[in-house]
């Protein structure tokens, strides 16, 4: 497949008469995206493993690309360049095929590290199953230091090597060490590293390089991550280098930047392949004209979803496959909802994932036995049309999807619907429902990365890429209120394309922890000058030296005595007093936007200092057009039948044109329905939106006709709508989680996570909660109706607080906040209620904690709160509680935080309370009512 080249300036010196190659090596497939001598792209898709067929896939590629011979060498005289982003290490994490690794860490804290924060997956699992270690074996040194770096016990080298060479001996080459406060006082770790070195360990990592910021458990959690992938990641690497000697080879970091292959390390690496697509989803839609997106990669498994706004997103804490790490990532929100999720029936609701159908046996479709998947689904609605999708299924590899059996399995779904349910069901409209909750699974993940941190995403544009976004695309901007999809023409192969488009960065970061003043922005500046030395060093030795980098600088900043801090853009060349004021203002934006609310009385601190040095790499600018295409009715190749989903026309079969993109001019424009077929990928354009071919090659899809405000769905109870209300309902007590997460002071909350958030009726029964406590959610529903029943008098903006184990609490550190739910002013009683219980850090008592084992009284364990009034009328009553938690024979050891928290709570429910009613606004009171 070749293209139309965009105008490209590479990031580095090269001959015009050599190939540059971007790679996407993933699991299951390699893309490949060679830009030949003349500038033309080709494209290649390769399995990643064949080795019947050749060793490495991307290498092969290469080769196939150039029209070489298998096992001919790849000379730097035919190939200027290769840029790769590779799943090996997240494939090594999954499968825990990294190496046989050793912790080494300060003696009483072997521990640590797998206890954590308390934080244990899967609360609702009977049978727990915890992750694998990847650590095999511990080593406790003889050494302590504290927490201002202050010696206060040396390290005892001769018991440490001892130790060391015993590890050694029994086959473990791969060593992190990890000391207690090592960030600060890194001499104990570098002693370390010397003697394992010494001893012959081929791999050392030591956390004070690794992840030079404060906190234990992150910095051990990511030394040991490096330790354990970086040597398989080193293998892969020199076996890459071996077969192409002397072509330069970068390689895709989580970060989003490339780097020389021989700084590409462990820690890394696990989003380096889904970080290209992020990077080329980003710099084809702005070349496009479009500065705010949101990504929509949509594969067999997955979805993964992203937010662009100006620049690239990062997050700094990431759990992959059980492992917490803490290192510069593409922030990448996933959702088990790919073409692959299995759909079933399990007698009242329609489930689509999170189980999958993969590659083997796939879909039902694929002709290999394999379950009622979404792939299916679109093919029983015609959204995907067997003959103009690949014929390589069956057992020879040579026949189309399989229509027929999905016709069949559809309609055995369908009468066990009706069956359940009393209303006759089509198959279709099983396949209809299906598609409908895999959509709002999607939208919700989404809305996770968007809305609930405060963006506005009717302002978006959506682009779609991976091998079933285009299917799905217009269904999921109609669920979010987006108007706009864009399709690259290299939508199946973006991640690949991404790695040419990427610049080379190198990344600093260092702990501050001072508060944001005067003297905290000296120190800051001072931090900054040394990172930048060296982060431009690191790229200066790659390429075309300091004149052509370019440096950011970021500050982390947090409220004293949260964790949620939030990056804000620093110059250090800006007197102190406008830099402060840039700082403040810039946090307080974004924190308002996310959060909704500020808490002035709180100090801000400088927690970090990030220093990001930039190589530009090739540029996107699209090419001049010499006058715009002329619009023009596209020409199809034929007209097909396909299902459409209910909007402002009820749901039916409807004729749609079918067209090959490959035929479209720039200029062409179709209306919906259509199916537009491509080699790589399938774009259903739905009713009411049109599509236009631009000069670029890219497909811009628009809603031309405005949707209707609310749903009419109706309010006989469906199996499907079932489901999405359930969807629905579930989000929200996940968004409202999210709020009290990161806005919360107590440790209880904000990293062991003992809280819950849940919906109630009016009546003050359950309707929805997400996944927290089992304790909590047993027993808030009788303290919402305690609230009910002794709050006659409620009204708009009011809220209420307690703790009394008689009336539906727990313990007294578990403290309730409850918030009626009026839709309307007018309203006189509530249509719901919402709710978030956490564990706050003491609420008084004999004991701090306020758990005391002897207690023989209620009040030896605390204050006692009984329907508090804790907001009237939207006026936070906050000396009111402050005397409260100040009163009794045991009261509050520290009331300030404790209020600190109660305001957590009333944002997570502020929250909830908008998303209910942007619900009810969008089904109506009485179709909500019917699905509660």
């Amino acid at each position: 497949m070749t293209s139309t080249p965009e105008h490209t300036s590479p990031n580095h010196a090269t001959d015009n008469a050599l190939w540059e190659f971007w790679i996407d090596r993933g699991g299951t497939f390699t893309d490949l995206v060679g830009r030949d001598p003349a500038g033309e792209f080709h494209t290649l898709k390769m399995l990643s493993e064949n080795p019947e067929q050749y060793r490495d896939a991307a290498v092969e590629g290469i080769r196939r690309l150039l029209g070489l011979k298998p096992g001919e060498a790849i000379t730097p005289q035919r190939v200027a360049c290769v840029k790769m982003g590779t799943t090996v290490a997240t494939n090594a994490l999954l499968e825990r095929k990294g190496d046989r690794t050793l912790l080494v860490t300060t003696q009483g804290f072997r521990d640590a590290l797998r206890i954590a924060n308390q934080a244990r997956p899967s609360l609702f699992a009977r049978h727990i199953e915890l992750p694998e270690l990847l650590y095999e074996r511990v080593i406790e040194a003889a050494e302590r230091v504290d927490a201002d770096g202050g010696l206060v016990l040396p390290l005892d080298p001769a018991s440490l090597r001892q130790d060391l060479q015993a590890a050694f001996d029994a086959g473990l080459r791969a060593c992190a060490i990890v000391f207690m406060h090592g960030y600060r006082y890194p001499q104990h770790e570098l002693q370390a590293e010397a003697l394992a070195r010494e001893i012959g360990f081929s791999q050392i990592s030591v956390s004070h390089r690794v992840s030079p910021l404060i906190k234990f458990v992150p910095r051990g959690d990511t030394t040991v991550v490096d330790a354990y992938l970086s040597p398989i990641l080193r293998r892969y690497v020199e076996q890459v280098a071996q077969q192409m000697p002397g072509v330069p080879l970068y390689f895709m970091q989580s970060s989003g930047g490339l780097t020389e292959a021989q700084r590409f390390q462990g820690k890394d690496a696990i989003l380096s392949g889904p970080a290209g697509g992020i990077v080329g989803m980003v710099r084809t839609a702005v070349a496009a004209g479009h500065d705010k997106v949101i990504g929509f990669d949509m594969g067999g498994t997955s979805t993964d979803v992203s937010h662009y706004a100006g620049e690239f997103e990062r997050t700094f804490d990431t759990e992959v496959a059980g492992v917490r790490m803490r290192a510069p990532m593409m922030s990448i929100h996933t959702v088990a909802a790919g073409g692959g999720s299995i759909i079933s029936f399990d007698g009242a609701r329609l489930r689509v994932g999170p189980e999958s159908a993969g590659a083997n046996p796939g879909p039902a479709s694929y002709r290999r036995g394999g379950p009622l998947a979404t792939t299916d689904a679109n093919v029983m609605l015609g959204r995907i049309q067997p003959q103009w999708f690949p014929q390589v299924f069956g057992p020879a590899a040579d026949q189309p999807l399989d229509r027929g059996v999905v016709q069949q399995r559809f309609e055995a779904m369908a009468v066990a619907m009706a069956a359940a349910s009393g209303r006759p069901t089509r198959a279709e409209e099983v396949a209809a429902g299906a598609l409908q909750i895999a959509v709002g699974s999607m939208a919700n993940a989404v809305k996770r990365i968007s809305v609930a941190r405060g963006y506005d995403v009717t302002h978006y544009t959506l682009q779609c890429f991976g091998g079933a976004g285009g299917q799905h695309a217009c269904l999921v901007a109609d669920a979010l209120g987006m108007t706009r999809v864009l399709a690259h023409p290299f939508a199946g192969v973006l991640s690949a394309y991404g790695m040419g488009l990427a610049d080379q960065i190198a990344l600093r970061e260092t702990s501050i922890e001072r508060p944001l003043d005067a003297a905290g922005l000296a120190e800051a500046a001072r931090q900054a000058a040394a990172l930048q030395a060296q982060a431009e060093g690191e790229l200066s030795q790659q390429a075309l030296g300091a004149s052509a980098l370019q440096t950011r600088f970021q500050l982390q900043l947090r409220y004293a005595g949260t964790d949620t801090a939030l990056p804000c853009a620093y110059d250090p060349e800006l007197p102190a007093l406008e830099a402060l004021a840039a700082l403040r203002d810039h946090f307080e934006t974004a924190y308002r936007q996310r959060f909704a609310f500020l808490m002035p009385e709180r100090d801000l601190v400088i927690e970090a200092i990030n220093v990001e040095c930039t190589l530009p790499g090739v540029s996107t600018a699209a090419p001049k057009q010499a006058q715009p295409a002329t619009e023009h009715p596209a020409s199809a190749v034929s007209s097909v039948r396909m299902y459409c989903l209910a909007d402002d026309a009820p749901a039916g079969w409807r004729d749609a044109a079918l067209y090959q993109r490959e035929a479209l001019a720039p200029g062409a424009t179709l209306d919906g329905p259509a199916v537009i077929a491509e080699r790589n990928s399938t774009t259903v354009v739905e009713p009411g939106w049109q599509a236009r071919m631009g000069a670029d090659g890219c497909l811009l899809l628009q809603r031309v006709k405005a949707r209707s405000v609310v749903h009419a769905v109706g309010t006989q109870v469906d199996p499907v709508m079932l489901e999405v209300f359930n969807n629905l309902f579930m989000n929200i007590t996940e968004q409202m989680g999210l709020r009290l997460q990161n806005t919360a002071y107590s440790v209880n909350i904000k990293e062991r996570l003992d809280f819950s958030c849940a919906v109630f009726d009016a009546a003050g029964q359950l309707i929805a909660n997400a996944p927290h406590m089992p304790v909590h959610l047993g027993s808030m529903s009788e303290s919402i109706r305690s609230v009910i029943d002794r709050n006659p008098g409620m009204q708009p903006g009011d809220v209420y607080v307690l703790n009394d184990p008689y009336h539906g609490g727990t313990h007294l550190p578990d403290i309730t906040v409850v918030t009626p739910v009026y839709l309307e002013e007018a309203d006189t009683q509530p249509s719901f209620f919402v709710a978030s219980r956490g564990h706050h850090a003491d609420v008084g008592g004999t004991t701090p904690g306020s758990m005391p084992p002897f207690s023989s009284r209620i009040e030896e364990e605390g204050v006692l709160i009984d329907n508090f009034k804790l907001v009237e009328r939207g006026v936070l009553r906050e000396a009111d509680m402050l005397a409260l938690l100040q009163s009794g024979s045991y009261p509050s050891r520290n009331p300030a935080q404790n209020l600190a928290d109660l305001r957590a709570q009333i944002a997570a429910n502020e929250k909830g309370t908008q998303e209910l009613k942007a619900m009810v606004a969008s089904y109506g009171r009485a179709t909500v009512a019917a699905y509660m």
